[in-house]
């Protein structure tokens, strides 16, 4: 844990109790300061309780008497609407801030002789395999290494800045929109697509908070694939720009092969990072490692032994020549672009809860589809957009993986049964994982031999 200085003897709201809330809570109270926590759900309150904490009715609070409210980043900072403790804290002067924050806070406490690295990732797309890829860079190269944020560990709950070496810290907008004083070392923005729309008061919003992540940081680097990226790193001084395309960068990333520093870097042997889209996620944890001090050999070592992240084009088992990819992670269209654009052929089993545009975007992919296979809520609509590109309705994921899987069989040939849905998951699991989970008991049950990761 990372104990957080700095409320010392004062109140300090925390609303949502969740992984972050918690541990924040638990933080806050670590560095001496009084944390009173409320959440309108019964269980997280109840484990509150049991842990010990005060947990009073916030809508009834004194807010005076609160030195800062830590909000969940679940709970809506502008967009829609405010929450309601949002509303109270602005009323009573209160500062608003989330776990990221209270981190930065802690860093910047930290003395400078002890002080860690951090490295912080951001992005639409391909963040949580960005970090993760950083993470194993490092940790090959030998350095003392602590993963987490958005992605496993809550950041508050890694270990205390006396056993790190670096942390690297996935984001999200919402922590980012919560955030003041967050200095990370170096900061990384893979790439932005439309998303999260409704919590940002639209594009102008969302680039806004992605951009936030760079106000305070030493090294920044930059995706510029899209306009939104060019536009930022254009209003940043020094910043190290990255592509995967034609668009000119310090790092390039395209045909399998990484540039920078004048090296070129052959990615075929790194068996966990097919695609463009892995080529920019390798840019991304090269440039980062060497600003740690990892030397050049060290850091392409590291590239090459990545054994992948579960659920991002995750290969999970073989039977006979079909081969079956988990990406159950892709919750939206531009995310599973990235997989279906990895693949000349593949069966594709999509669908879920649909993103606003549903799969619209990606009917340029649609010719790479051997056949999709459609689950959940949008199966319907997806189906009506596939239009002549062959496709069944399915339903459920089980269902989904058998005709798949005989199919691919069929066709006689090396094949890839794709799970990458670009939509939510919530309409039949609570998260990408559980899906990414049944589809892989799925794949076993068929008799599949399991692969590693990647």
């Amino acid at each position: 844990m990372i104990p957080v200085p700095g409320f010392e003897g004062q109140r300090v709201a925390v609303f949502g109790l969740g992984r972050s809330g918690i541990t924040a809570a638990r933080a806050l109270h670590a560095g001496g300061a009084i944390p009173i926590l409320w959440d309108d759900g019964v269980s997280g309150r109840m484990q509150a309780e049991a842990e010990g904490f005060a947990v009073e009715d916030l809508s009834r609070a004194d807010w005076s008497q609160f030195a800062a409210l830590v909000l969940s980043p679940g709970a809506p900072l502008t967009h829609p609407k405010p929450h309601w403790s949002v509303d109270k804290a602005k009323a009573a002067g209160v500062e608003i801030i989330g776990d990221i924050e209270l981190f930065a806070r802690a860093m910047a406490r930290t003395p400078g002789t002890v002080r860690p690295k951090v490295i912080a990732i951001t992005g639409t797309n391909g963040k949580s395999t960005t970090t993760a890829l950083i993470g194993w860079v490092l940790k090959q190269a030998g350095l003392k290494v602590a993963v987490g944020g958005n992605i496993g560990i809550g950041v508050l709950a890694l270990p205390a800045p006396a056993e790190v070496g670096v942390y690297v810290i996935e984001v999200s907008s919402y922590q980012l929109d919560l955030t003041t004083g967050f200095a990370p070392d170096v900061a990384i923005l893979t790439n932005i697509s439309p998303d999260h729309l409704d919590r940002h008061g639209g594009m102008e919003g969302y680039v806004a908070a992605k951009a936030r992540i760079f106000a305070h940081a030493g090294l920044s680097l930059v995706g510029v694939d899209e306009e939104w990226g060019r536009g930022i790193a254009a209003a940043l001084v020094g910043a190290l720009t990255v592509s995967t395309g034609g668009t000119p960068a310090d790092i390039q990333a395209s045909d399998g092969r990484l540039r920078a520093e004048g090296e070129t870097i052959d990615l075929a042997a790194a068996r966990s990072l097919p695609g463009r889209h892995n080529a920019q996620n390798a840019a991304f944890a090269y440039a980062a490692a060497r600003a740690v001090g990892v030397p050049h050999d060290a850091a392409v070592e590291g590239l090459m032994t990545f054994p992948g992240l579960a659920h991002r084009m995750e290969e999970v088992g073989r039977l006979g020549r079909v081969r079956f990819i988990n990406d159950s992670k892709a919750t939206n269209a531009d995310a599973a672009r990235q997989a279906l654009s990895s693949y000349e052929r593949s069966f594709w089993i999509a669908g879920g809860r649909a993103k606003a545009g549903g799969i619209d975007e990606l009917e340029d992919l649609f010719p790479r589809v051997v056949e999709a296979f459609l689950i959940g809520e949008s199966a319907g609509p997806f189906a009506a957009r596939l239009g002549d590109t062959p496709h069944r309705i399915s339903g459920d994921m089980a269902s989904a993986v058998q005709a798949a899987a005989e199919a691919a069989a069929a066709s006689g040939r090396e094949a890839v049964v794709l799970l990458s849905p670009a939509a939510a998951s919530f309409d039949q699991y609570p998260d990408f994982e559980a899906r990414g989970e049944a589809f892989r008991a799925a794949v076993l049950n068929l008799g599949a031999t399991p692969s590693g990761h990647g």
